[in-house]
């Protein structure tokens, strides 16, 4: 039997990666699973960052799944997983957001409202009493870093800190904050991205109230570097609502520095965006001062104001 593949969502970010080889790693310890770490997609530039910091080579990219059993990490709606994934069965779930899924059979599922995947994996192994490898260690690390800003997004919980602390020693990270800075800051240079790679680089699909959202995030550390194209954005966002059938698109745009967003949204429902944010969109943007986080503070307004 082939291999169990181990991934995460589409548009794959660091904590999908650095969750899929942990996962894998963990399943063949723990479980004597013969499992590996693959993606939906090649990884972003703070992902590569991490990836060569820690010497790690970059996961075999897949587009479906050619085995019998997938274990999920960082995802578990069927809009954000592999194409066949209706095909395959989900031996488990390792996850961190609302939960949109359904089974047939029993399986392995663990999900906690924690700062990242990654965090919930760490847990896994203290409760295990299995070692982490040092670049193990550091992916992970670099994982919680990257979904919580540093410790300062609001989807930070108690449990992120002591496990990013343990976890910076084991990779041998001296400094995780000044590591950290630097890490974010390199997946901030979009200057060689095309509009479609800016609009697609951390974007999922939401099904609210029988209309599909598109919500893209992008990083940077000055918003109006994204906004200065705002023409070439535009028309690759107008293209995708045509070619892919989305209803709306919300294109987030974060300041990693400040900790605030600017929104770009086209298509329809634009009244239930600005009702979800209480703004008024001008040509199509909106500030979102001490928003940062997809998942807690973008996806949860809108699915109310969808829902309303």
């Amino acid at each position: 039997m082939a291999k169990m593949l181990v991934f995460g969502h589409q548009n794959p970010d660091t904590d999908t990666i650095a969750s899929a080889f942990t996962a894998s790693y963990f399943l063949n310890k723990a479980y004597n699973q013969d499992t590996e770490a693959v993606a939906l997609g090649t990884p972003n530039a703070e992902t590569q960052f991490a990836l060569n910091y820690f010497k790690v080579d970059a996961p075999r990219v897949i587009e479906s799944a050619d085995t019998e059993e997938v274990f999920l990490v960082d995802h578990n709606e069927a809009a954000q997983s592999v194409a066949n994934i209706a095909d395959v069965t989900v031996y488990g779930v390792y996850d961190h957001h609302k939960i949109n899924f359904s089974s047939a059979a029993p399986l392995y599922f663990i999900n906690k409202p924690w700062g990242s995947v990654a965090t919930v994996l760490y847990y896994e192994f203290q409760t295990a009493n299995i070692e982490i490898p040092a670049e193990i260690a550091g992916l992970m690390a670099s994982a919680i870093i990257s979904d919580t800003l540093l410790l300062k997004s609001p989807t930070t919980t108690p449990m992120d800190k002591p496990a990013l602390e343990a976890l910076a020693k084991i990779a041998g990270l001296a400094d995780y904050e000044a590591y950290g800075l630097e890490m974010l800051k390199a997946g901030t240079d979009l200057s060689s991205r095309s509009a479609k790679e800016l609009i697609d680089g951390d974007a999922k699909s939401f099904e609210l109230n029988g209309s599909t959202v598109r919500i893209g995030q992008v990083n940077t550390v000055d918003v109006e570097d994204v906004f200065s194209r705002r023409d070439e954005v535009v028309a690759a966002m107008e293209a995708e609502l045509a070619e892919d059938g989305y209803n709306t698109f919300v294109f987030v745009v974060t300041n990693i520095l400040d900790s605030d967003s600017d929104i770009l949204v086209l298509g329809d429902n634009l009244d239930k965006v600005e009702a979800a944010f209480d703004v008024k969109l001008a040509d199509g943007r909106a500030s979102l001062p001490g928003v940062v986080s997809r998942k807690k503070q973008v996806v949860p307004p809108l699915t109310d104001a969808f829902n309303a």
